[in-house]
């Protein structure tokens, strides 16, 4: 199920693509976070990585539209951008009415698969293996292509949050929430962190 660079190849090259939305389901039913850094060195080991580069793609809301500070999100971004190294690719959640059998509403959409498709063919020729934190099945014709351009592509998702198809096409596949030691601090409900701090 696992592989590394063939002994001929000298260079294994890692990109990895983290789709925080798609993960953000692994992360509530795990109830933990991940630690970012502990997951990119256990990527680097798992398929001996010579070097490895980390995307990480989110969409946040808009101030003012939270009963609560969006500062935490916006430090932790930073801590990823310049403690870890990863780029970080966001954009304001896109807030649409819509008008649905209750009356008016207000529906927030915050899809990356674009941004993710086209920095993982942009950098296309400075890595060799491309990992996907996602399950969706919209990035089935990316990591075909990618596979017939002789990228190898893994795949990180988990089993409620994962299409067939997608876990089937690529070179390999593995459940987040089975990997240990990779998982960080407890996640807490806001309602729980509320009470916490009064």
């Amino acid at each position: 199920m696992f592989f590394r660079g063939s002994q001929n190849q000298t260079t294994n090259i890692i990109y990895v693509f983290i789709d925080a939305s798609n993960l953000w389901e692994a992360l509530k039913t795990k109830g933990r976070f991940l630690d970012f850094d502990k997951t990119i060195k256990h990527i680097k080991e798992m398929f001996g990585g010579t070097s490895i580069k980390a995307f990480y793609y989110t969409a946040y809301p808009a101030e003012g539209t939270r009963n609560y500070s969006l500062d935490g999100k916006h430090k932790f971004f930073t801590f990823l951008k310049k403690g870890l190294g990863f780029a970080v690719i966001k954009k304001e959640l896109k807030r649409i009415s819509v008008v649905n059998e209750h009356g008016e509403a207000i529906e927030e959409k915050g899809n990356m698969d674009v941004e993710i498709t086209i920095d993982a063919l942009h950098h296309f020729k400075k890595y060799d293996m491309a990992v996907f934190f996602t399950g969706d099945s919209d990035f089935l014709a990316l990591v075909a292509y990618l596979k017939n351009h002789g990228k190898k592509v893994f795949i990180f998702s988990s089993k409620n949050n994962i299409s067939q198809e997608l876990r089937t096409s690529a070179d390999g596949y593995a459940d987040v929430l089975d990997i240990e030691g990779v998982w960080g601090k407890e996640l807490k409900h806001r309602a729980e962190l509320e009470k916490e701090h009064k």
